[in-house]
């Protein structure tokens, strides 16, 4: 499961450590039960989650199933309060975790977005009045050599675009390993096995984001 804590742990994963200490205490509580009634369910539960995360890394439809995804609670507009009744999130549950990041005030929030994990992630606002937010909440377009063609509707970019942007460098989307876009137009693109690099594309969409 990596070197995470448990508070950063997807549902599953949490789910599985908390079988995994009730199976191993049962041969060890009981001296009449063999050694391998518990070790045999923990190999299989060990395999099934790094089963599980292989699937993951592959197919983004199968991560956001397990995982779930990150979700804008707070936009320029306001608490996004569809978004919290999704999540069945209440308005304290958002004030009480910006308040533990160190955001009390609400008005100095751009963005706010609740990840897989439940953590609230906050981007203030620009101390300038005149310097740009929107290019501090970048759009992933391409994670793990998967297009997300949900984000490209919402940033107005096609993904032949994305596909040029990408052989200009002899590239594959395959390759990459993460790509986002700015409200500029601006792109970074990080290859698995190449120096990442940044971009220009054009985008007809991106007031909602």
């Amino acid at each position: 499961m990596g070197k995470r804590q448990i508070g950063e742990m997807q549902p599953v994963e949490f789910v599985i450590t908390l079988i995994l200490a009730e199976v191993a205490c049962l041969p060890m509580n009981d001296p009449n039960l063999p050694l391998h009634f518990g070790i045999v369910p923990i190999i299989t539960l060990a395999f099934l989650d790094i089963l599980i995360s292989f699937i993951g890394r592959k197919s983004l439809m199968v991560r956001t199933i397990v995982d779930g995804r990150s979700l804008l609670v707070i936009d320029k507009n306001g608490i996004v309060y569809e978004n919290l009744k999704k999540m069945n999130m209440s308005v304290d549950d958002v004030l009480m975790s910006a308040r533990s990041g160190g955001y009390p005030d609400m008005s100095k929030i751009e963005y706010a977005i609740v990840e897989p994990n439940g953590k609230l992630s906050v981007i203030e606002k620009a101390k300038d009045p005149t310097e740009p937010t929107e290019a501090f909440r970048p759009m992933p377009l391409i994670i793990d050599g998967n297009i997300i063609k949900e984000n490209l509707e919402k940033v107005g970019v096609a993904s032949e675009q994305i596909v040029r942007a990408v052989q200009s460098k002899k590239l594959k989307v395959k390759d990459v390993l993460y790509m986002d876009v700015r409200q500029n137009g601006e792109v970074y693109v990080s290859p698995k096995r190449k120096p990442c690099y940044t971009d220009k594309i054009r985008i007809t969409g991106g007031k909602n984001w």
